[in-house]
């Protein structure tokens, strides 16, 4: 298939969006309450989600008995991943987060073995073992560094782990109901339990947020959690796997050198050695070969 002009603009805009979003999201909790941060952006993404599903005639109404499905599929997709990922932002180098935050592909693939039995290819396993070595590189270099926080880096590798989770459950879930209106009621859900979250562990935290704080959540409302979210699964509909996968593979890149230019961080060599390593293992399970693997 050919990408047309507009699909090259918006599938350039999401990656640029999500991979500035790193250094952004770690301005806005500098001194914010992360869980409470990250609350007011998905609330004030919803209405756009309402919106797009309206323009689009989608229905929001959720069918009968499907609410337990919506529930199984926001906990790993959303929830674990939007909590995990912004505690660990806050104690990572924006970088660092968004190398270990997409390792998600990998933590897919095991995830598929544990869980439901499949038998990847052995490019898979491959993939596997360069992404453990990358997040080993870094976990290492934080261990050895004084002011360093390995903490951060479970945290976002178990946010990775559970959207990878969730990832191979939606591909073997049915939801009755158009993809973007289930996105909408996972973001609506995750948002009432990341309320409550923020209401039981930051209440004596809370504060008016200043310039920055404001300009970071407004830019996860409107970019994050209405353009992007919006935008992706109308692409995903229609891009070949590799324009959606080298999308993807991007983000990182991205999220290392736009922390550099916009928070003065200095990524050492363990941060481009583990990133090349985790773009060889995204490679090995997102880009699909010519020839079917065999095992």
């Amino acid at each position: 298939m050919t990408l047309t002009r507009k699909d090259w603009t918006l599938l350039v805009l999401l990656t640029l969006v999500w991979g500035v979003n790193w250094p952004i999201m770690k301005l806005g909790v500098r001194d914010f309450p992360p869980l409470t941060f990250r609350t007011i952006s998905m609330l004030g993404g919803l209405p756009t989600l309402w919106l797009a599903a309206r323009l689009q005639g989608a229905s929001l109404a959720i069918p009968k008995g499907e609410f337990g499905k919506i529930l199984r599929l926001a906990i790993p997709n959303m929830l674990l991943w939007h909590v995990f990922v912004i505690l660990g932002v806050r104690m990572l180098s924006s970088g660092r987060a968004a190398i270990l935050g997409y390792t998600m592909p990998v933590w897919a693939v095991l995830c598929g073995v544990i869980f439901f039995g499949e038998r990847p290819a052995r490019r898979a396993w491959f993939g596997v073992g360069c992404a453990l070595a990358g997040a080993v590189l870094l976990m290492s270099s934080e261990l050895a560094n004084l002011s360093g926080q390995p903490l951060g880096s479970l945290l976002v590798l178990a946010a990775a782990a559970g959207w990878g989770y969730g990832t191979v459950l939606m591909r073997r879930s049915t939801v009755a109901m158009p993809t973007i209106s289930l996105t909408f009621w996972m973001m609506a859900i995750t948002s009432v339990i990341m309320t409550l979250l923020s209401i039981v562990f930051e209440h004596d935290a809370w504060h008016a947020p200043d310039a920055t704080t404001w300009g970071a959540i407004i830019y996860n409302a409107v970019l994050i959690f209405g353009f992007a979210h919006t935008v992706w699964f109308g692409l995903a509909r229609n891009l070949p796997p590799v324009a959606s996968s080298l999308s993807v593979m991007m983000i990182p890149v991205l999220g290392v050198f736009s922390g550099a230019w916009l928070l003065g961080e200095t990524p050492h060599w363990q941060d481009y050695a583990a990133m090349g390593l985790i773009l060889v293992a995204m490679s090995t399970v997102l880009l699909k070969p010519r020839s079917t693997d065999t095992n």
